[in-house]
């Protein structure tokens, strides 16, 4: 079989049909409408001159049109770009400038930030709805005659997604359409080996991420007749209206998410209907996990992935979830615990996970060096600590690169952030080593507080002490209005140093 990813979409249309799959802001959509507005704009992209291969931007806000442009630029045979909206400018022209994207689409608000990020810069700007001078609006390009998907090989690229960059500069991952379609085949399965039918979904993160493209390729293999609301950015306010009226049974979140949600007066709405969450892109710390389920009546499946598995590699599901693990591999997914010889770890042992495949990606965009590093002895190299339990349950520790050895001994952050966040009085934990002469490095932490607090710092040690090893407590705490996050709601560990070493 061929797996353009464009192909498959229309054959999976042709199996379901046309039904109403989308709300956004008042508005309904069907399937056959988006679907058709795809083919048109795929012509319209040929049109003004978008060829096989070349590197179409999507910076948007959630819209329909992400769904639209995603399956309107496999049509044509080009390459999707996504770049989550948070972006600075002079990390967005790096990407334009590193990727060779020819055109970008976004929407009327980023219009701004992209102009910003031009300069020395060709390339063409799409909006969706009124476009400034010089642009081309979205809807001019669909007002174009449907034609012929582009022939596209399996192991061509689909997707060229970037990396936070919290570590330097962010890196393009080279994702091909038998990757992308592997993964969304994974995931499907994966979310189908229980009985459980839930159809009914909230969408509250970015679409233009590798969230969004792993929505479009897990939906290409289902024969459900889902149904999803789609928030314009996360609001907690309106994240629990939406619920509360569309009877709303799954969602996306992070633990940052979660937090504003609890924040609010739950007990005002009836959220019933709400089963489930999906978490990753950041540790769960385990009492927000009790809060949730506690206020909520929620279940809580945490996963685990990266850009350069095309997102998924390990998920908890109904009826094997293990708290505290980020689950077990997803179908067609082999994971490892290696040492740094590269030898397989038992069970028990810490060490990095590496990862084997269909949907791992092809390397790292024009980096040969990069690539031959992370992908070695046909394993991808994740940088990420972890282990596995008797049972086949994956925990993540940390970052290897976040790694604090203080004197000879060493300190992953999650373990001290754990502690942190169990104090009644902290609500976000961030832990990071500061170089120090006599240990090598420091163990330090910055934490934010609930509304109306007042534990100090020598107090958050004191508490600390008493269930972390000698070596593994904070030497200094920072009490900040909130800890910095990146994009994606990590705890953005690089603003957290540059914080201690400015003190």
């Amino acid at each position: 079989m061929s797996f353009n990813l464009a192909q498959l979409s229309d054959e999976h249309f042709a199996k379901t049909g046309d039904y109403e799959s989308l709300f956004f802001e008042g508005k309904a959509y069907g399937t056959g409408d988006l679907h058709a507005r795809g083919q048109r704009f795929a012509a319209g992209l040929q049109s003004i001159g978008i060829e096989p291969g070349d590197r179409v931007v999507v910076l948007m806000m959630n819209t329909p049109e992400v769904f639209v442009s995603y399956n309107a630029i496999w049509r044509a045979g080009a390459v999707v770009t996504p770049i989550l909206f948070l972006i600075s400018p002079p990390e967005l022209h790096h990407v334009l400038e590193h990727s060779g994207a020819k055109a970008a689409i976004l929407t009327p608000e980023l219009v701004p930030l992209l102009q910003s990020a031009l300069e020395g810069l060709d390339i063409q700007m799409i909006v969706v709805g009124d476009a400034p001078e010089g642009a081309i609006s979205f809807a001019s390009l669909e007002n174009f005659e449907p034609g012929e998907i582009v022939a596209r090989d399996d192991d061509d690229l689909a997707a060229l997604l970037y990396t936070g960059g919290t570590t330097g500069r962010s890196k393009g991952v080279m994702l091909t359409h038998r990757g992308l379609w592997s993964a969304g085949s994974s995931l499907h399965e994966s979310a189908t080996l229980s009985d459980l039918k839930l159809t009914r979904s909230l969408l509250p993160l970015p679409l233009s991420h590798a969230y969004g493209l792993m929505l479009v390729c897990a939906s290409m293999h289902s024969e459900d007749q889902g149904f999803s609301v789609m928030q314009r950015w996360f609001d907690a306010a309106s994240w629990v209206t939406l619920v509360e009226e569309h009877r709303l049974e799954v969602s996306a979140m992070v633990p940052s998410m979660m937090t504003m949600v609890l924040a609010l007066p739950l007990e005002e709405h009836d959220l019933s209907s709400m089963q489930m969450f999906g978490s990753g892109a950041a540790p769960l710390p385990m009492a927000l996990r009790e809060e949730v389920q506690n206020r909520l009546g929620v279940e809580i499946f945490e996963g685990y992935g990266l850009t350069e598995a095309s997102a998924g590699v390990t998920a908890n599901r109904w009826g094997f979830n293990k708290p505290g693990t980020v689950g077990k591999p997803l179908p067609g997914v082999t994971v490892t615990i290696q040492d740094d010889q590269g030898n397989v770890l038992p069970a028990g042992e810490e060490g990095e996970v590496c990862v084997q495949s269909p949907s791992v990606m092809k390397g790292y965009w024009q980096d040969p060096e990069a690539t031959d590093f992370a992908l070695r002895g046909g394993w991808l190299h994740t940088g990420d600590v972890g282990r596995f339990d008797d049972e086949g349950f994956l925990t993540i520790v940390d970052r290897l690169k976040d790694l604090i050895i203080r004197g000879g001994f060493n300190v992953y952050p999650r373990d001290v952030e754990e502690v942190l966040l169990q104090h009644p009085d902290v609500t976000q934990a961030a832990c990071v080593g500061k170089p120090d002469k006599e240990s090598g490095e420091e163990v330090v932490a910055a934490v934010a507080l609930r509304a109306g607090a007042s534990v100090t710092p020598e107090e958050l040690i004191e508490f600390s002490k008493g269930h972390l090893a000698k070596y593994k407590y904070p030497r200094e705490v920072h009490i900040l209005d909130a800890v910095p996050l990146t994009s994606v709601g990590k705890t953005d560990r690089k603003a957290v140093r540059a914080l201690f070493a400015a003190s």
